[in-house]
C-alpha cells in the first residue's frame, strides 16, 4: 500500500489527562494520514497512505493505517478528520466532495471495523480545535480558523467550544459572496470568497493576468507560456518570493481579497484571533501583513474598535491530525 512512516514529529504543550494516546486520521482526497497523539498534543508517530477512490477500499485503507499504528502504540480511540458535511451527531457523512461517501454512517461502520470508539470531525473544525488547544489560537475567547487550500474551509471556536450550527455544517465561509460580479463557483453563485482567495484562485488569477499580457518581463510568464503545467500555487509563491512582477501582482490580488473577506469575518463574529491555516499558509509572509491592513481598512468601525489578531498557523499540516485525535480523546472521556 506504500505506507510511509515518520517518527518524532513535534506538537505542543497541553493539559494532562487520565486517558492515554489516541489516533487522529486526516482523510484527504489524495492521502490518508494517521498519527498517534498524546493528550498534551504531541505527535509521536505517523503513517501515510494513498487515498483509494471507492468506499470499500477507502474504509480498508483507514483500517490499515490505524492497525499499523496500533501495532506500535496502545491507543483508546480514533478521530477521523475530513472535508465534507457531517450530521449534527458527527456519525454520518452526508456529502464529501473528494471522497466516495454519500449519506453513510461512517462513524459506526469504522467503529465496528476497527474495534475502538471512532469520532468524525470536519477537517477545519479539527484544525481549529488543535490551534485553540495547542497553537496559534491558544487562550483565545473566540477564534476563527480560515483554512486556505484548494478552497476555503472555516471553523469558529466560542469560549472553548466549536460552533457547528443547527445541522452541523457551520460556518461555510468559503462561499460568502465577497467579490462583486466575481468568478462563477460550482456552488451556483458568483464571487464566492474561495474563488478569489485560495490555491486554485492563485492559478486562475495568474492565467487572467497572462491573458492580458501584463508583466511581459516576468520569468514566470515566459515559463508558463511554454508549459502551462508549470503554473501551480507553489510555483507562483516561489516566484513571488524571488520578486517576479507577475507573481507579486497575483499575490497582491490574493492579499486584497483575503483582507476583504477577513473584514466580513470581523464584522460577523468579532473574534479576538483569526488563524490562517491550510496549504497556502506556508507562504503567509508574502501576503499576511497586506491582508491585515486591508482587513483593518474594510472592517466596520475601523479605527474605533479592537480587531482580531490575524495569525498564521503554528501547527501546520499536523493541525487536522491533532484536532481529530483531541476530538476522539474528549469523546472517549465522556
Amino acid at each position: 500500500m506504500g505506507m510511509e512512516r515518520v517518527d518524532g514529529a513535534g506538537g505542543g504543550p497541553g493539559p494532562a489527562a487520565l486517558l492515554g494516546p489516541t489516533v487522529g486520521v486526516d482523510v484527504g482526497g489524495t492521502s490518508i494520514r494517521g498519527a498517534v497523539v498524546t493528550p498534551s498534543g504531541d505527535v509521536v508517530d505517523t503513517v501515510t497512505a494513498p487515498t483509494p477512490h471507492s468506499a470499500p477500499a477507502l474504509e480498508d485503507g483507514i483500517a490499515r493505517v490505524v492497525a499499523e499504528l496500533r501495532e506500535r502504540h496502545e491507543v483508546h480511540a480514533v478521530g477521523l478528520a475530513l472535508a465534507g458535511f457531517l450530521d449534527e451527531h458527527r456519525r454520518t457523512v452526508r456529502f464529501a466532495p473528494h471522497l466516495p461517501w454519500r449519506d453513510v454512517a461512517v462513524g459506526g461502520l469504522m467503529q465496528d471495523r476497527i474495534g475502538l470508539p471512532v469520532v468524525l470531525e470536519h477537517d477545519a473544525n479539527a484544525a481549529a480545535l488543535a490551534e485553540h488547544r495547542f497553537g496559534a489560537a491558544s487562550g483565545a475567547r473566540n477564534a476563527v480558523v480560515v483554512a486556505i487550500g484548494t478552497g476555503i474551509g472555516a471553523a469558529l471556536v466560542q469560549h472553548g467550544e466549536l460552533y457547528r450550527g443547527s445541522f452541523g455544517v457551520a460556518p461555510e465561509l468559503g462561499h460568502l459572496q465577497v467579490v462583486p460580479d466575481g468568478r462563477p463557483c460550482a456552488c451556483g453563485k458568483r464571487g464566492c470568497w474561495e474563488r478569489s482567495c485560495s490555491g486554485t484562485a492563485l492559478v486562475e488569477t495568474a492565467l487572467e493576468f497572462l491573458a492580458s499580457e501584463a508583466h511581459p518581463e516576468s520569468s514566470l510568464a515566459r515559463d508558463v507560456r511554454s508549459d502551462r503545467g508549470a503554473l501551480t500555487g507553489r510555483r507562483i509563491a516561489a516566484a513571488a518570493h524571488d520578486g517576479d512582477p507577475l507573481a507579486r501582482a497575483v499575490v497582491d490580488d490574493f492579499a486584497q481579497w483575503l483582507g476583504v473577506g477577513l473584514a466580513f469575518v470581523a464584522d460577523v463574529f468579532d473574534p479576538d484571533v483569526v488563524v490562517v491555516s491550510g496549504g497556502v499558509a506556508g507562504s503567509a509572509p508574502l501576503f499576511l501583513d497586506a491582508a491585515r491592513e486591508i482587513c483593518a481598512a474594510h472592517a466596520t468601525g475601523a479605527g474605533h474598535r479592537p480587531l482580531a489578531r490575524i495569525r498564521s498557523t503554528q501547527l501546520g499540516d499536523y493541525a487536522g491530525l491533532i484536532g481529530a485525535a483531541v476530538a476522539a480523546h474528549e469523546q472517549a472521556g465522556t
